[in-house]
């Protein structure tokens, strides 16, 4: 491995422990607690150090976010792979991804983050999540406007999990709105 090799790794194992951490701290105490002062602290690094990874708590921020939307792709996708592996078996996971990790679900939605959706610049994570959403639909939906489908679909499972978690929506109605706006998906 060639010095130029190793170095690149060790600014990535950095990258990667800094987003880590940022993580873990905001998990436990929550983004407002995160500073760079206190996150070069509980890595051990310099303000410096940080600053040449990330421009600043926002960059941070959407970092963690997008290995966010990686980790929800992911969950998609096995649950679209699993034995029903249709638009309940998405809905169901998504919902499990979103009560499981809400710091995390926060910030990939509600947080301080640039991340372009439904463009060019979309990163790949955020195409993945709306691919596995878009090929679970495929089955009910068919091809005709597919992608308009799928975005009605991603917003209602969101705003049903947003307002539920909220408390706008009560929480013992969950599975019931959940129910209704899958019917929609089922019979279109």
């Amino acid at each position: 491995m060639s010095i130029r090799e190793r170095r690149e790794r060790e600014r990535q194992d950095r990258e990667r422990l800094i987003v880590r951490a940022a993580r873990e701290f905001a998990e436990a105490e929550g983004w407002d607690a995160v500073t760079t002062r206190r996150l070069a602290e509980q890595i051990e690094y310099s303000q410096p150090v940080l600053y040449s990874h990330f421009k600043g708590k926002d960059a941070i921020m959407a970092a963690v976010a997008l290995e966010g939307f990686a980790e929800l792709a992911a969950a998609l996708r096995e649950a679209r792979a699993g034995s029903s592996g249709g638009p309940a078996a998405v809905a169901a996971a998504y919902v499990r991804f979103a009560e499981e990790q809400p710091v995390l679900y926060e910030t990939m939605f509600t947080g301080a983050v640039d991340l372009t959706f439904a463009s060019p610049e979309t990163p790949a994570p955020l195409r993945e999540g709306f691919r596995e959403l878009r090929e679970a639909l495929r089955p009910v939906i068919g091809s005709d406007d597919l992608d308009a489908e799928t975005e009605v679909f991603w917003a209602s499972l969101h705003g049903l999990v947003t307002l539920t978690r909220g408390g706008r929506l009560p929480r013992d109605g969950h599975p019931r709105r959940l129910e209704l706006l899958l019917r929609r998906f089922s019979t279109t």
